[in-house]
């Protein structure tokens, strides 16, 4: 008995091909259906660009890039969350809040993680 996902099985240069799609679909749901997501690519065309101009280090601009892109990461796991519980039930319930709020506090911890790094690199 076969147990896999009906969606997976794909191998070798098909499932690469097919999960650059998936991921492609999924950097332009998350544009379009999510202002967060918006608002920290915003955030990072802003600020990626400004490195190249600041008098830093390769490894303090490395860093300064970093943190900058784990915001995205942050951003789409925080949406993907809040997809899946809207799924499950648009409901009030606590446990519905508990996941969208604990995403909404990990994607306030990146922004920290910027705040902090760039404060330390460019007040030193």
């Amino acid at each position: 008995m076969n147990q896999n996902s009906p969606f997976k099985g794909k191998t070798g240069v098909k499932r690469i091909l097919n999960a650059t799609q998936y991921s492609i679909d999924g950097f332009k749901s998350a544009f379009q259906k999510e202002a967060a997501f918006r608002q920290i690519i915003l955030i990072n065309i802003i600020l990626i660009p400004i490195t190249f101009f600041l008098n830093v280090s390769p490894a303090e601009q490395a860093i300064m890039i970093i943190v900058c892109l784990l915001s995205i990461i942050v951003e789409l796991f925080n949406s993907a969350i809040e997809a899946v519980v809207d799924r499950i039930s648009l409901d009030k319930h606590e446990l519905s809040k508990d996941a969208k709020d604990m995403g909404s506090a990990a994607q306030f911890v990146s922004l920290a993680i910027i705040f902090a790094s760039w404060s330390i690199i460019l007040l030193r």
